[in-house]
């Protein structure tokens, strides 16, 4: 079933999401990005657990590969060149920013297109997409709004 795969593969995505939005959250935490950045995994972790309510509704089973995949993926992704031998870097913020910005642009496309399928799918009536949507468009503007000052910050 090809909905399954696409599923399974938002899926992963939504675990890299979820532990890159937590460790940024945490390095961030006493600094002017640390509230959006709380907030944003928060809702990052609940718009995976709203994921997981679907595929439910779907009879979806998870692929346990496909998400071990993607926490596997972040943990790899943290082994990029920032500008210091150790530790967190301006540009590593920039580069943070930008990764969940991308991870929010598919999700928003994979709940529009949840959306389209919802007449031919009645399992889908109760997952609310429209707010999901309209979530995770607050939280791009959000997102592109702390990414410009993280820019200006690093590279100003």
């Amino acid at each position: 079933m090809l909905l399954a795969i696409y599923l399974n593969d938002h899926l992963a995505g939504a675990t890299v999401g979820r532990e890159l939005s937590r460790r940024a959250a945490a390095t961030n935490r006493d600094t002017t990005y640390g509230s959006f950045l709380d907030d944003l995994a928060r809702d990052v972790q609940e718009d995976r657990e709203s994921l997981l309510a679907i595929m439910r509704a779907l009879d979806v089973r998870v692929d346990r590969l496909k998400v071990a995949g993607g926490w596997g993926a972040e943990k790899l992704g943290r082994l990029k060149l920032n500008g210091r031998l150790r530790g967190y870097s301006p540009l590593s913020r920039v580069v943070e920013l930008e990764a969940l910005a991308l991870g929010v642009r598919g999700k928003l496309a994979m709940w529009r297109s949840l959306e389209m399928l919802e007449p031919q799918r009645p399992q889908l009536a109760d997952a609310r997409l429209s707010d999901l949507a309209a979530r995770a468009e607050r939280q791009l503007t959000g997102l592109e709004e702390q990414r410009l000052r993280a820019v200006a910050e690093a590279f100003g």
